[in-house]
This record gives structure tokens, C-alpha cells and sequence, in this order.
């Protein structure tokens, strides 16, 4: 992926999730957005994980 497509990747995600604007994304340092990314999907795997298994609960 190229650079400007990965700074777009990264600062929607960051965008979406926080519902920050782009004046405040764009104010991120390089390392502390990557960080932000990370951190953000750490959270949405563990959410994912906990509901499948809130599902096959419900299911057996």
C-alpha cells in the first residue's frame, strides 16, 4: 500500500471509531495514530470474539 493510501487507512479508522475530524487526526503524531490503530483493533477483535462466543452460548 502506498504511503498517502496507508495515511488515508489510518486516519478514517482512527476517524470513524473516535468520531474525531480531520483537524484532529491529522494533528496525531505519525507513531502516536499508529498506536491509536492498533489499539483500536485489539478492541474490535476482543468485541468480535466475545460476541461469537455470546452467540454459541445462546445457541447451546
Amino acid at each position: 500500500m502506498a504511503a498517502s493510501d496507508q495515511l488515508y487507512a489510518e486516519i478514517a479508522f482512527v476517524a470513524y471509531h473516535f468520531h474525531w475530524s480531520l483537524d484532529e487526526v491529522l494533528a496525531l503524531e505519525h507513531r502516536e495514530r499508529r498506536r491509536f490503530c492498533e489499539h483500536i483493533s485489539r478492541i474490535n477483535k476482543t468485541m468480535s470474539a466475545d460476541e461469537a462466543r455470546r452467540s454459541l452460548d445462546l445457541e447451546g
